[in-house]
C-alpha cells in the first residue's frame, strides 16, 4: 500500500494495489474509489486531504492475532 499527498491540491491518493482501474466510484463529494474489472479496490483518492482525513497524523499500526 502507498499513500502519496499532493500539496499543491491537497489530495491523498491511497493505492493498494496494481491492477489496471475499470470503474471510479464517487462515494461522497471528496472521496473517490478505484475498482478493477471484478470490483475489487484498487485506490482511493480523497480530496481537502488535511480536511477529511486528518493528514497531518498518518499511522499504521500492525495488529497480530492472539490465540
Amino acid at each position: 500500500m502507498k499513500v502519496k499527498y499532493f500539496e499543491d491540491t491537497d489530495t491523498a491518493l491511497v493505492e493498494f494495489a496494481g491492477r489496471d482501474v475499470a470503474e471510479t466510484r464517487e462515494i461522497s463529494e471528496n472521496i473517490y474509489v478505484d475498482l478493477d474489472a471484478v470490483g475489487n479496490l484498487v485506490s482511493m483518492t480523497i480530496e481537502h486531504a488535511r480536511e477529511n482525513a486528518n493528514l497531518p497524523e498518518v499511522v499504521f499500526e500492525s495488529m497480530s492475532q492472539t490465540a
